[in-house]
């Protein structure tokens, strides 16, 4: 019996989904984007002002697609239903047009006729077969959803289509042109892009106004009326303006004046303050209420989201908890309020509902109000049963999302402000205090709030100063930026979207352009020297308002207001006159310092150079010798050379490192020593030993010091940076014809790298 295929994004929701259906379905996953752009090509070509992407199947997506196309052959009907946001769309259009060429295999499309067809099916639909698959959109990942959707099918949306490709081909050739410069004139390694480098400028525009920071000192005239705390408001007719005492002997000289005064209540004001609810979650939000509250990243943030998106178990059996995770809409769908009403109404009692529905509007006028704000799928699944079910971290993830939406449909907080003024002839002194009067949302949310209470006071009532201080205080310099509140800057610059915001930071933080300590992210000197050549260089990419206009220009290709290829040219011919004034202006950086010692692969001279790591010592024959080595200093102290009393240090051979007298070649004794462990760069991922370089007759290796007890080994060179997925140990595969990469010997995440010179 022929089945209907189903083709989603992830495996994880495509378990999900095929246990609400029956057998005559059959749901595959493609694992993200089946086609892309060559790694190791610009893969864009450029005929009479237009563009064509030169697309192909992925190389580690080649087993999937073949499965998907085998499936598609035999399939009744088949269904997309990948994600539901631009980059879902593209991948979703790759998929069907795979399809498509299969049935085509006589008549294989070029780029330039994929391009013409696509620009045919945005002046007039056609029967284009890409375009004719039904395409199923859904928020959420319940059983009714899904059913719902396959009633209602969609088609692909060509103008979302476009947009992700020209966002696609726009990063691509920032990207490329723009790393190949920093790398020929800095260092290998080093990257830019367009969102990346607008969002390290910020970072590290930072870091400048912290260094520049002199804090100022000045004083607060604080007095105590028996229990009530007041700061000093005006001072002989005049307003004490904030920071505007700096002189400590004036301030003392005030203090005993006002010392000797009588004062009294001058006046008394007592009013209600509305404290409003928030609104539900959006994906800029969440990252910044998972950050301050749980200590999550951005990128752990998403990812958490994703499983309860896509699946997690329940009462019910496995399904998904919360809606779509990468939105920027605030809307809730009419049925969703609905239910949280009557849940509000018979948990909390009436009181608590607002007196007309809430409705949030995000405050980004691009915002895809289609799509739902973040919530709970489910209000029966509350966060005391979902303990039962989910993973800590889920769960606490979950409870946030999960009372953020019941607060957004609550009533609002009412607060009793209290504000007195006390005073004398000469000075008044302002206290206030405040309240809850009702809590409203913030039953839900359990947040304390901690009345500050003055005591009953009527005008003209006389009080006495009990004591007075001049408090020294000073001015902070900005902090630096957290990943919350980096993201919250991006957000309200318009730089990205909510999907780009966790690999952003991500990227920055793998490239080490920042380092995150203590919860800050602080730029490395490396970012320094980047954000330097391209302010002086490529002051657009770097600036906020530019990649914003850039941002509304593919919002206005999602719309159907302009055209990708116009847009792209507009930026790519401006863009390629400054990639060539800087191939001729940027005074390259890079500097070889020799060493004195040689090549033990070749005997060339040795020489230390820069890099995006640091510095590192390599062959000057490179490329035709490919030796580097990470120099190693050690402040240890070893018994004296037994030959001629000279000090002994660490050096580095084709057999690996060993002692030696300081004096060689006068004297050319060595000691075979190993390092202390703690002392080592690399250290064996699997005993905690040390990785020594070792040689046998097959050629150099790198094995534990540890062996026969660890048999830890590999043939590549160790890199001294964890893998940032698993935190394996990396090492460094350098390749002829392609990129060079480094690579996690566990998972095999890998990063590609120029070759180290």
């Amino acid at each position: 019996m022929q089945k209907k295929l189903i083709i989603v994004e992830s495996p994880t929701k495509a378990k999900t989904i095929a246990n609400f259906l029956d057998s005559s379905y059959q749901v595959i996953a493609s694992k993200g984007h089946v086609r892309d752009l060559s790694k190791y090509a610009m893969g864009i070509s450029i005929q009479e002002d237009k563009f064509y992407p030169k697309y192909a199947v992925c190389k580690d997506h080649e087993d999937i697609v073949a499965q998907i196309l085998s499936l598609a052959k035999s399939a009744a009907q088949i269904y997309i239903a990948t994600d539901e946001d631009r980059e879902g769309e593209a991948i979703g259009y790759h998929i069907a047009y795979l399809i498509k060429e299969q049935k085509n295999k006589k008549k294989k499309s070029s780029a330039t006729q994929e391009i013409a067809d696509l620009e045919s099916q945005t002046q007039q639909p056609t029967n284009n077969p890409v375009f004719t698959l039904p395409r199923i959109v859904f928020h959420e990942i319940t059983k009714s959803a899904i059913l719902h959707a396959l009633e209602n099918p969609k088609t692909l949306d060509i103008y979302k289509i476009n947009a992700q490709l020209a966002r696609r081909l726009l990063d691509r050739i920032v990207g490329f042109s723009l790393s190949a410069l920093l790398a020929h004139k800095i260092s290998r390694g080093m990257s830019a892009g367009r969102v990346q480098s607008a969002a390290l400028k910020i970072v590290v525009d930072r870091e400048r106004e912290i260094q520049a920071f002199k804090p100022i000192i000045y004083y607060n005239i604080e007095g105590d009326f028996k229990g009530i705390h007041a700061s000093l408001d005006t001072y002989k007719g005049a307003k004490v303006k904030s920071q505007s005492l700096r002189d400590k002997e004036e301030a003392l000289q005030m203090c005993a004046f006002l010392k000797e005064q009588s004062y009294s209540v001058q006046e008394v004001v007592q009013k209600n303050k509305v404290s409003p609810s928030p609104p539900p979650f959006m994906t800029s939000t969440l990252q910044q209420s998972a950050s301050t509250n749980l200590g999550y990243s951005p990128s752990k943030t998403m990812g958490i989201a994703q499983k309860l998106y896509e699946g997690v178990a329940t009462p019910e059996g496995v399904s998904g908890v919360i809606t779509y995770m990468r939105t920027d809409s605030l809307n809730i769908a009419k049925e969703a309020k609905d239910v949280a009403k009557d849940f509000i109404k018979t948990i909390y009692g009436d009181s608590y509902l607002p007196k007309t529905p809430k409705i949030y509007a995000s405050k980004n006028k691009a915002a895809q109000e289609a799509h739902e704000a973040i919530r709970p799928t489910n209000l029966s699944f509350t966060p005391a049963l979902a303990k039962e079910y989910l993973k800590p971290e889920e769960h606490k993830l979950y409870t946030l999302i999960y009372q953020r939406f019941l607060a957004s449909q609550m009533a609002d907080a009412l607060f009793e402000q209290q504000s007195v003024s006390i005073g004398c002839e000469n000075a008044t002194f302002k206290a206030s205090g405040r309240k809850l009067v009702f809590e409203g949302y913030l039953k839900v949310l359990q947040e304390k709030s901690e009345d500050k209470l003055l005591p009953p006071l009527q005008e003209g009532q006389a009080l006495q100063l009990s004591h007075i201080n001049a408090k020294e205080c000073s001015t902070e310099a900005p902090p630096r930026y957290s990943e919350a509140s980096l993201v919250k800057t991006l957000e309200s610059l318009g730089i990205g979207r909510p999907s780009t915001y966790a690999p952003t930071i991500a990227l920055l933080i793998n490239r080490d352009y920042v380092v995150l300590e203590k919860k800050q992210l602080t730029p490395t000197e490396n970012a320094f020297v980047v954000v330097g050549v391209l302010e002086k260089h490529f002051t657009n990419i770097v600036d906020a308002a530019f990649s914003a206009s850039l941002e509304d220009k593919l919002d206005a290709i999602a719309s159907s207001k302009t055209s990708w290829q116009q847009m792209l040219m507009e930026f790519y011919t401006p863009f390629m006159h400054q990639i060539q004034e800087g191939k001729e202006q940027i005074v390259s950086q890079k500097v070889s310092v020799p060493t004195g010692l040689f090549c033990p692969q070749c005997g060339a001279p040795l020489v230390e150079r820069k890099s995006r790591f640091g510095a590192f010592v390599a062959c000057s024959a490179y490329p035709k010798c490919k030796f580097i080595q990470v120099p190693q200093e050690s402040t240890e102290e070893h018994p004296p050379c037994e030959k001629c009393g000279s000090p002994m240090v660490f050096k580095r051979g084709r057999f690996g490192q060993f002692l030696a007298c300081s004096a060689y070649p006068k004297c050319k004794n060595i000691r075979q020593e190993t390092p202390k462990q703690e002392d080592t760069l690399f250290k064996c991922p699997e005993c905690g030993g040390q990785i020594v370089q070792k040689r046998s007759k097959k050629g150099g290796f790198f094995g534990c010091n540890n062996y026969p007890t660890c048999h830890f080994l590999t043939s590549y060179p160790p890199i001294d940076k964890p893998c940032p997925e698993c935190g394996y140990l990396m090492v460094y595969k350098a390749y002829k014809k392609k990129p060079s990469v480094n690579t996690c010997l566990k998972c095999k995440f890998s990063e590609e790298v120029a070759q180290l010179v």
